[in-house]
């Protein structure tokens, strides 16, 4: 009988992997054909990459549809060595499968996600749900809250949003972010980019450029227009990039952060 709460259940493996038993139906599709379906799939953690993979036993994937790889990735997993092309309808993709040489791990083959170099299936589900991205950390937490704090957003010195009802979105290891109802923005001086990007736990963002400033960031406020039930709150609002605007909340002016995003949004100036 197990008892609850228990200790997380992460083991180590001596090349820094990190890696526990996951308790989700997990499959995997190339089109209409199901590469894995597995009720054991194990979560991992690569040294120094913040999102977890799928690896799963070899009986829960289709190996006849793998091949030896022509070109070894090699280099781009863990001190892996072992890669497979996978081949459906006739088509390859070099490199969408692996093994890792922890003893832990042996007998599991892990696959990349569609959008990646090596691209293994294109769709992903966790039981009838379909995941986009990478699988979701079971330890990661995202919390979308309704508030009446005022919020107001400044950009190279001009008032863009003043609002008394945001909704703040917490998410592990990311700072706040306030999204914030259209009615109280400046929409007139924001341009719709067409860029989108997805999120596997927000679901996938459209995004808005500053109308008057080279110096600003493209793509620096974004808005989920039909996101994922968990954060439904945040439905239409538009947020904006802390590390590169002016927050102000309740009248105190917010520290711009340094996060993974600081050095992208840099980059596109």
């Amino acid at each position: 009988m197990t008892t609850f709460p228990t200790e997380r259940a992460v083991r180590t493996t001596p090349e820094g992997l990190l890696w526990e038993p996951g308790a989700r139906w997990v499959r995997g599709r190339r089109g209409e054909v199901t590469v894995v379906d597995s009720r054991r799939p194990v979560l991992v953690w690569e040294p120094d990459v913040p999102v977890p993979l799928y690896a799963f036993p070899r009986e829960d994937v289709r190996e006849d549809l793998l091949r030896p790889a022509k070109n070894p990735a090699t280099g781009t997993h863990t001190g892996s060595r072992i890669f497979y092309d996978l081949e459906v309808g006739g088509e390859v993709e070099e490199n969408a499968a692996w093994t890792f040489p922890a003893p832990d791990l042996a007998g599991h083959i892990a696959f990349e996600w569609f959008g990646r170099v090596g691209r293994g299936p294109d769709h992903w589900y966790e039981e009838e749900e379909e995941i986009f991205i990478h699988p979701r950390d079971p330890h990661k937490r995202v919390d979308a809250l309704a508030s009446s704090r005022r919020v107001t957003v400044e950009i190279d010195g001009t008032l863009v949003a003043d609002t008394v009802r945001p909704v703040l979105l917490f998410e592990t290891s990311l700072p706040t972010r306030f999204y914030i109802p259209r009615e109280d923005i400046r929409l007139d001086l924001l341009l719709p980019t067409g860029h989108h990007t997805g999120c596997p736990y927000k679901g996938t963002a459209e995004y808005w450029s500053w109308r008057d400033g080279a110096a600003v960031p493209p793509n620096i406020a974004w808005s989920y227009p039909d996101p994922l039930a968990a954060v439904g709150p945040i439905r239409g609002f538009l947020a904006f990039y802390n590390e590169a605007v002016d927050i102000t909340v309740d009248g105190e002016i917010q520290a711009r952060p340094v996060t993974p995003f600081s050095r992208a949004l840099s980059e596109r100036t």
